[in-house]
């Protein structure tokens, strides 16, 4: 038996600002492609809408690029006469009577220029705005009833371009100021007609119609799980042929989480047909898809971390600590779960590594993001709307950013308004109480100070800032020991050779990516002896970045917000300041 109708909140408040007379023009923006519940069946957003706002005293018109003007017949001659009213000063019917001597009576031209318009507005999206126009003024003089005119594709008949008005061409320009002067007209604003523009996102539209203060925006979420069960358990009950589920449909609602209804209805479909049973695999790799897809691959990439914090090498108080304290809390949901958490250290320091494995353990999706930086103007806001609306239908989802100093800019006056306006909106994100427990934010990277304090302030990965720095001690045993592991030599050589390499042939400040590239070096050349070890070892010479890695070193310090992770938990302020001494001692050397 299908469950309740779904309950879509956009419309309910798209009804309220319009039947409150708060707004006259609305952008409906978001998820405006998929399919809705209207009571009956699943239809697009445009019918649904229709079907859904339909009440006496209303007349619809939908306007879409390169098509008509759509609206009922009935509808259709009530415009008519009223138009003939408008133009003509008096009703139709009189205008009738008195041109009853007259081949073509004048109400009879009017009506064929009406009908002329419609018809002209296929083609010519300037004309059918402009008549559209009109038509709301006619309404308020010669009109019982109120108008509901929905444009689609207002991206395209008003777009953006790069802001700049004059890099339009003159039909655009004419539309963005038809539109304009529309909306900005108190009489429509004052008035009971109201305009429904359909984009998939705001800012697509040309800020001078997108910025005006009369028009408000509602966004079209992804559906929620109970939208998804709904649609499954209509499917199963309406299609002829039935896919075999491997669980409940609320399992499978809970599974297709960032899916949308077509997406759904793919899935669904594609197995049916094929008569096999649907797996979690399928559906799992269909969301990856789809959401890749939605926000490109250049954007964002799954991952799927095969290693554990079992198979990381060293690091044992950090892992200790991400044990007992970052995972559980990653886990949490509520006020106990984290929002994320940002990842410091030098270079090569293994950062990365360390955290995927971290990812591994909490189990859910991991989404890399790449770059959502575009060079086309407006769509660096698309793709976040994109990217929000994705994690907002997802039910538990980790945030990889690697190199988040360059993913994420400054929002001073030295930056770019996009720069700003993006950074920005990841702050907001970050701190969204909605997402706590839902979102997790792993930031990583060897420039700390690079990120914008308003991210690394607490409720946003402020809340744990972690040092990840060069092994020390047992910790570098421990990786010497890996890098001897694949020799051939036995026992009691690899641990003389631990020693020597502990005390005397390796740095103090090798790193984790160091450890790597010379245990690959002997796994290589396959020494035979512990002579043929040091001479590899010796021969290796690091690169002159170590004063680069010192500075981010002591970043990384400073910033955490942990002591227990620091060196020594003992740590006084005293110890910091010089930290912070040494710091501008390299700014001054021009090390950074």
């Amino acid at each position: 038996m299908i469950q309740m109708s779904p309950s879509y909140d956009f419309f309910t408040r798209f009804a309220r600002i319009l039947n409150s007379g708060q707004a006259r023009s609305v952008v409906l923006c978001g998820n405006i492609h998929d399919l809705f519940w209207d009571g009956e069946r699943y239809v697009p957003l445009i019918p649904f809408i229709c079907k859904k706002a339909k009440a006496g005293g209303v007349i619809q018109l939908v306007y879409e690029l390169n098509g008509p003007i759509r609206m009922a017949p009935e509808d259709h001659r009530e415009l008519a006469d009223a138009w003939v009213r408008w133009k003509s000063g008096v009703d139709a019917d009189t205008l009738t009577i008195r041109d009853m001597s007259r081949k073509e009576s004048q109400a009879d031209r009017l009506r064929s220029e009406f009908d002329q318009y419609v018809r002209e507005a296929t083609g010519n999206a300037t004309q059918a705005l402009e008549f559209l126009r009109q038509l709301t003024i006619c309404s308020r003089t010669a009109l019982r009833a109120s108008l509901l005119i929905i444009i689609e594709a207002a991206d395209m008949l008003l777009p953006a371009g790069n802001g700049d008005i004059a890099a339009l061409n003159d039909r655009q320009m004419r539309r963005i100021s038809i539109v304009q002067d529309w909306f900005g007209d108190p009489a429509f604003v004052g008035g009971g007609d109201s305009v429904c523009l359909v984009a998939e996102s705001r800012s697509l539209i040309h800020p001078r119609i997108a910025k005006l203060p009369q028009v408000l925006s509602i966004d079209v979420p992804s559906p929620a799980t109970t939208d998804r069960k709904h649609y499954i358990d209509n499917f199963m009950e309406s299609s002829e042929r039935k896919p075999q589920l491997w669980a409940s449909s609320q399992e499978l609602a809970d599974f297709c989480a960032g899916l949308s209804i077509h997406a759904i209805r793919q899935l669904l479909a594609g197995s049916a047909y094929a008569g096999e049973s649907l797996t979690p695999n399928q559906v799992v790799g269909k969301v990856e898809e789809f959401i890749q897809g939605q926000l490109g691959e250049d954007v964002v990439e799954f991952k799927k971390p095969e290693h554990r914090l079992e198979q990381v090498v060293g690091f044992s108080q950090l892992k200790n600590f991400l044990h007992r304290e970052l995972i559980p809390r990653f886990k949490a949901k509520g006020e106990q779960a984290l929002p994320g958490a940002a990842v410091a250290g030098p270079i090569g320091g293994g950062k990365t590594f360390i955290f995927e494995a971290v990812a591994a353990e909490i189990d859910v999706p991991v989404l890399v993001l790449k770059s959502i930086r575009s060079q086309w103007f407006g769509q660096t806001d698309v793709i976040f709307e994109r990217l929000r609306r994705v994690l907002e239908a997802l039910e538990k989802v980790v945030i990889f950013v690697d190199e988040a100093d360059t993913q994420f800019g400054r929002v001073d006056s030295t930056a770019h308004d996009t720069e700003r306006r993006l950074t920005g909106k990841i702050q907001a994100m970050m701190s969204d109480p909605r997402l706590r427990g839902r979102v997790i934010w792993l930031l990583m990277t060897a420039r700390i100070h690079l990120l914008s304090p308003d991210i690394r302030r607490p409720g946003r990965v402020g809340d744990l800032i972690i040092p990840v720095l060069d092994p020390r001690g047992e910790d570098r045993r421990a990786f010497i020991t890996w890098v001897l592991n694949a020799t051939q030599l036995n026992d009691d050589e690899r641990k003389v050779l631990t020693e020597q390499l502990d005390d005397i042939a390796l740095p103090h400040d090798y790193s984790a990516a160091a450890y790597a590239a010379l245990r690959s070096q002997i796994k290589a050349q396959q020494p035979v002896d512990q002579d043929a070890v040091l001479h590899i070892v010796r021969d290796i010479i690091p690169p002159a970045i170590g004063l680069t890695r010192r500075y981010q070193t002591l970043q990384a310090l400073v910033n955490c917000t942990r002591r227990s992770l620091l060196p020594d938990s003992d740590t006084a302020n005293a110890t910091r300041e010089d930290w912070e001494k040494e710091i501008r001692d390299l700014e001054r050397q021009e090390v950074l």
